[in-house]
């Protein structure tokens, strides 16, 4: 028998389980001309949105930008919304995260079995 109460071991069962994964092949990194030329920007441009934040990146050993694969992908979305929509650079910052939070919510939505008859907003 059980010294828990009934809603404490129904709570223990739902809890969500955190899964850990381990990389067993290090994550492609692109050098800073290969993402400026599959974005079709300048070098010094997109060292710029690394500086505003807009774009992640990290050094490398001889301190060298490097980025993951998905870095050309979110400088278009950049220039679409500079050119696109006319923002600044502090918008395009806060529009980049309420897209991502608005991903991040609709994939929830999808885990938990929700369905919505909207076309996501991405």
């Amino acid at each position: 028998m059980s010294t828990h109460p009934p809603k404490a071991r129904a709570a223990a069962r739902s809890a969500p389980v955190a899964s850990v994964q381990y990389a067993l092949v290090p994550a492609r990194r692109l050098t800073l001309e290969t993402v400026a030329s599959r974005a079709g920007l300048h070098p010094e441009l997109v060292r710029r949105f690394v500086a505003l934040g807009l774009v992640e990146a990290e050094r490398d050993a001889a301190g060298r930008l490097v980025f993951p694969e998905a870095a050309p992908a979110t400088l278009a979305r950049v220039e679409r919304l500079r050119t696109g929509l006319c923002l600044n650079y502090a918008s395009i910052g806060l529009v980049l995260d309420l897209l991502d939070r608005i991903g991040r919510l609709e994939a929830a939505l999808r885990r938990g079995g929700a369905r919505s008859d909207e076309p996501p907003w991405t």
